[in-house]
């Protein structure tokens, strides 16, 4: 059963919480309160990996999408997998960039952060793991972080794709991150027609203006790239991998054994084409990655 963290203050809509939440569940009908210290006894002496969800999420298919995620990963022994649920539904319409959602997401980063200082220090390491907007949760919440961190795996990451040498040029290093990897795709729709618009609607003119910027989860990292970011990052092209595709939570979903990394262009796809391919294959490349 999925453990979560929980900075909503409404299942649907709504700010970021005051009090981060410990709750645990696989569905909004199973949902129930986690004691802290079974949180505390279930992290000690553990290597964690937080994941957490991107923008038009509410807390139901957060807590769906994550829960099915989680029996797709392969984590080592002895580790642990804890969910991140935030308000990325509040205001995603307005564009991914330049409205509100990065307050949201800054936000949901800082108070994430000093709950993690106080509770998290028992674990023997943190990892995370985000898909969309939740790229900028992750990154302001390691901004804020006094733990180290081993390993981040930001999926299709609606962000700025020069992130990680402009804004959080600071976690570009190996003395507050090991090991940086990024899933990218040049046929994720969204990111390539909001995210522009995005910038547009900031009072960005067009393309090639020097403040225009692509979305890491499309191009990947700008160059040049962090000391501690490891490639390979974009998915095939003939995969046909969309926005929406990352944490997909189909009836079954195939099995991809590891290790599971990024393929050349004009590989097949994993799993043979069944349903619930895209993500098993996710799951397996941050398995691999968180390893």
């Amino acid at each position: 059963m999925t453990r979560f963290l929980d900075l909503r203050y409404s299942p649907v809509g709504g700010g970021v919480a005051g009090v981060v939440g410990s709750y645990q569940g696989t569905s909004i009908a199973d949902y129930a309160g986690l004691d802290q210290q079974r949180l505390l006894s279930d992290i000690r002496g553990r290597h964690v990996l937080i994941g957490t969800h991107g923008f038009n999420v509410n807390r139901a298919d957060g807590i769906e999408h994550l829960s099915n995620w989680e029996t797709l990963l392969q984590l080592s022994s002895p580790s642990v997998f804890i969910g991140v649920l935030w308000p990325g539904d509040s205001i995603w319409a307005q564009g991914l960039d330049y409205a509100e959602e990065p307050h949201v997401a800054n936000e949901t980063g800082e108070k994430l952060a000093a709950f993690l200082n106080i509770t998290f220090t028992g674990a023997a390491s943190i990892s995370f793991a985000s898909h969309s907007l939740g790229a900028r949760v992750v990154l302001q919440t390691i901004a804020k972080l006094t733990l180290p961190v081993r390993r981040v795996i930001l999926m299709a990451g609606a962000i700025d794709d020069n992130c990680l040498s402009s804004e959080f040029r600071a976690l570009a290093s190996k003395l507050k991150i090991e090991m940086i990897s990024v899933l990218a795709s040049k046929q994720d729709k969204v990111l390539s027609m909001l995210f522009p618009l995005g910038n547009l609607l900031g009072g960005i003119i067009a393309e090639g203006h020097p403040w225009w910027h692509a979305a890491l989860g499309h191009s990947g990292p700008s160059t040049p790239r962090a000391v501690n970011f490891q490639p390979p990052f974009e998915i095939p092209s003939n995969w046909k991998f969309d926005h929406g595709d990352y944490l997909k939570s189909d009836p079954a979903s195939p099995s991809i054994s590891l290790p599971e990394d990024v393929p050349p262009d004009g590989t097949c796809e994993p799993g043979g084409g069944s349903d619930g391919w895209q993500e098993a294959f996710t799951a397996a490349f941050c398995s691999t990655r968180f390893r």
